[in-house]
């Protein structure tokens, strides 16, 4: 084992590596209808959590996300949350000019996280109808935007079963007003029963619909927020994510904290990556920075520089 000295220098050179050049792919798997470059290769994303803390403190404004995607990582495609345009869904200025600017940079915009938008598995028929109905501005956005999915939670409030009915009945009506749009609904592991990978895959089964799929994030896998700090509320990250990568149509690459080596402390990433290798996965790889031991930029380029370094290893 290097020294701590010699280790922070290893460290430091995988940021600068992250931090430069155009988005590295990851050259696992076949084309897909979601993938980026074709050619048997995973490109790299970056969602817009990753910023989260800047966007919320008007540090960086929205409209400038793509640009510094592209400018500050190098990266070429982007994962928006609706939290940062909550009341622009439907302005088409702000929407076109959203996608005006994206294009200028050669930046694809992948898909929209939305949240707030009521229980698509709620028990309340009417209540399951309207986080429906709430989710078609974001259908509309997503559209225009070039988008190739919109991203929801499979939130309720019954036990297994019946919430697992409840949620193929939101999400298949969901689907159903995204058809026109050719576009995807995707659930991403999100707490409680989502978290769960046997749930979540047997709702994608029991919706059955090929453009309803998931979301499989590297981290989300905590079954009682409220117990976060006790193991037990904890479902196997690595068993969750093999559950969904069968529906995946997109990838969060969650990160928190990284070590002196450049490896995130939280989660095995080769382990985790030979994961999506092996499903036949072929769309992009979303890096989500959400820790606090890296400021937000470094974690990007820590993220990324870790995926890339991965790439290179037999």
């Amino acid at each position: 084992m290097a020294d701590s000295k010699q280790a922070v220098s290893r460290r430091d050179a995988l940021v600068a590596i992250g931090g430069v050049g155009l988005a590295m792919v990851v050259p696992f798997g076949r084309v897909s209808g979601v993938s980026g470059r074709g050619g048997g290769a995973l490109p790299i994303s970056l969602a817009q959590w990753s910023l989260h803390r800047a966007l919320f403190a008007k540090e960086l404004d929205n409209l400038d996300f793509a640009r510094t995607a592209r400018e500050s990582y190098g990266i070429e495609a982007v994962e928006y949350v609706n939290a940062f345009f909550f009341d622009k869904a439907r302005d088409a200025s702000y929407i076109g000019e959203m996608r005006k600017r994206a294009d200028g940079e050669g930046v694809k915009s992948l898909l929209i996280m939305c949240d707030r938008e009521g229980e698509l598995a709620h028990s309340d028929e009417v209540k399951r109808k309207q986080s429906v109905e709430n989710h078609r501005k974001w259908l509309e956005a997503a559209a225009a935007l070039g988008c190739h999915s919109i991203r929801v939670n499979a939130a309720g409030d019954a036990p297994w079963d019946e919430r697992m009915r409840h949620a193929s009945d939101g999400l298949r009506a969901l689907v159903d007003l995204a058809e026109p749009f050719e576009l995807n609904v995707i659930v991403e592991n999100h707490g409680s029963l989502s978290s769960n990978g046997v749930w979540l895959a047997g709702v994608m089964k029991m919706v059955d619909h090929p453009r309803c799929g998931t979301l499989p994030d590297f981290g989300n896998f905590c079954l009682d927020w409220s117990r976060a700090s006790d193991p037990e509320a904890w479902y196997d990250r690595y068993k969750g994510v093999s559950e969904l990568m069968p529906y995946a149509k997109g990838v969060s690459a969650k990160s928190h904290e990284f070590d002196a080596d450049g490896n995130e402390v939280r989660t095995n990433y080769r382990r985790m990556m030979r994961i999506v290798r092996d499903s036949g996965y072929t769309g992009y790889v979303g890096i989500e920075y959400e820790g606090d031991k890296h400021s937000e930029p470094e974690g990007i380029r820590l993220t990324k520089a870790l995926l890339e370094l991965i790439a290179t290893e037999k």
